[in-house]
């Protein structure tokens, strides 16, 4: 397991949100409390989150983005493609890293195996050393209160900020709305 900052994307009733926190670790010190791990793709349409080595997160955000744009913006396809990629890539393969995409329809996990996984409840997926203290809070509330999914996303990551060493509270988020 590595250990690395902690994505959350959370598609509610009428937006879709990703946010992570601004931490950069390297072995016990933190580098950076300011960093943005989260980006809009395909004029705004897809969100993408990553987690792993920083260095290597723009090269991966490219590859991703070249697929969603070869697909026409079909998030399915876009992330098959780049799965296919990512496994028969040697050096892509060894990476200790994984992505979350999104948009209002469809959320995907992108593993470091070339993995491709839809959440189970199709509406919540975290990443990262705090993913799984964000992925509780997360569940938690959406069971629990009818909240903006934006302060669904903000106030799971600032419970794994306060847990995880390596998740800091410095959280940004991207939504996607519903349009009108």
């Amino acid at each position: 397991m590595f250990h690395a900052t902690t994505i959350l994307a959370y598609k509610g009733k009428d937006k879709s949100v990703i946010g992570g926190d601004g931490q950069v670790s390297f072995g016990n010190t933190i580098l950076k409390g300011n960093a943005v791990k989260i980006r809009k793709i395909k004029d705004g349409k897809v969100l993408a989150g990553f987690a792993g080595s920083t260095a290597d997160a723009f090269n991966l955000f490219d590859m991703f983005e070249k697929h969603l744009e070869s697909t026409k913006g079909d998030l399915l396809k876009a992330v098959i493609e780049f799965s296919k990629e990512w496994r028969k890539d040697k050096y892509l393969r060894k990476l200790e890293a994984m992505m979350l995409v999104l948009n209002r329809e469809k959320i995907f996990l992108l593993s470091g195996t070339g993995d491709v996984i839809e959440p189970e409840d199709g509406k919540i997926a975290a990443i990262g050393s705090g993913g799984n203290y964000a992925l509780s809070a997360a569940r938690a509330l959406d069971k629990l209160a009818d909240i903006d999914a934006e302060i669904l996303v903000k106030e799971s990551l600032m419970i794994a900020g306060e847990i995880c060493i390596y998740t800091n509270t410095n959280i940004k988020t991207y939504v996607i709305e519903d349009e009108k």
